[in-house]
């Protein structure tokens, strides 16, 4: 195992901007019910046979949605196991954070047989957020055990890289949180616990933070095509935007401002961001235009949702794929762009 958790902190410029938001239009939202009740179906992908996977955190299980016929099929895993994000390969491998039980797991759909690879150090006890590198191997948060990891498909090896940061004086967890590639593949990552956005030279295994506004706590994040990183400020009801080149950071007021509480996020094929505020009854799905900076659309979600905590957009189909505390998987169809994105 190898650690390194070299830190440097880039201080950005906050210039704070508020939008007066345009006429929203409202876009179709179609949930389904999950048969499994009270098993907080989250953090669906969608499967090169069109399968919509998803997690049962509070049910320990993997599943799927057939979005043609509505049915659903479920693979238990060992009690406990308490999965958190997941993600499926082009082979049709689907991957899955064991978030109370220490490991990566990969589950063959072909088989039902799933194979665990454990975190190598007992203090990264939950695995969190993953995303896939260009290679096909994964990156992955550690939130409460405050590690960004690095999985090795082909050897199994895991490599940790600290996550520290230093309130008061004192060293305490960064809790990192939602997790992203750039083009370069290189991970940027959300440290929830601080007003930072840290990302890793893949070459290195060296950590670089961006200081965010005082006060800020960036939960999920995303990378439009210029390799912006766009971020949801759970605490204050912001997007902000991250230029990674200068470290600036600009920030616009959510529509229902700090009680907007921002969680899920993505961005589309035309760079617009969207997002989730889930402070809100019923939780409401937003969109807004990194060109005009305007939040063109706010639409609420049928079933209330409770929280929407991760999504996943399907450029072909142009559809963001969600799963709600409301035990739904959900489908929003994006309106085409106003502009022509280059």
């Amino acid at each position: 195992m190898r650690r390194v958790s070299t830190m440097i902190t880039a201080f950005a410029t906050a210039a704070i901007v508020l939008t007066v938001t345009a006429e929203a239009q409202q876009i179709p939202i179609n949930e389904w019910e999950v048969p499994w009740e009270g098993t907080r179906p989250r953090d669906p992908y969608l499967a090169p046979n069109g399968m919509v996977w998803f997690v049962g955190q509070a049910g320990h299980y993997a599943a799927y949605l057939n979005p043609n016929n509505g049915t659903f099929e479920r693979f238990d895993l060992e009690d406990g196991t308490g999965p958190h994000t997941l993600v499926v390969d082009n082979d049709g491998i689907v991957w899955y954070a064991g978030n109370r039980a220490r490991h990566i797991g990969r589950l063959d759909p072909s088989t039902g047989n799933i194979r665990k690879y454990m975190m190598p150090d007992d203090a990264a006890r939950d695995p969190h957020t993953i995303a896939f590198d260009k290679d096909g191997d994964m990156w992955f948060t550690v939130q409460q055990g405050n590690y960004v990891g690095f999985l090795d498909k082909e050897t199994g090896e895991v490599q940790l890289v600290e996550a520290p940061a230093v309130t008061g004086g004192r060293s305490t967890s960064s809790r990192p949180y939602g997790i992203k590639m750039d083009s370069n593949d290189h991970p940027w990552i959300a440290l929830f616990n601080t007003n930072s956005i840290a990302t890793i030279d893949p070459a290195t295994m060296e950590l670089t933070a961006f200081e965010l506004p005082e006060g800020a706590r960036p939960r999920r994040l995303v990378l439009t095509s210029d390799d912006i990183v766009w971020y949801a400020d759970y605490s204050r009801g912001y997007t902000g935007r991250l230029d990674p080149s200068t470290g600036e950071v600009r920030e616009w007021a959510n529509p229902s401002g700090d009680q907007s509480r921002p969680y899920a996020m993505a961005v589309d094929k035309d760079d617009r961001v969207w997002f989730v505020e889930t402070g809100v009854q019923p939780n409401t799905f937003v969109g807004f235009d990194p060109e005009t900076q305007e939040f063109f659309s706010v639409t609420e979600i049928g079933s209330g949702a409770g929280a929407v905590r991760h999504m996943y957009y399907d450029e072909a189909t142009n559809v963001v794929w969600f799963g709600t505390d409301a035990n739904t998987v959900g489908r929003a169809t994006l309106p085409p762009a106003r502009r022509n994105v280059s």
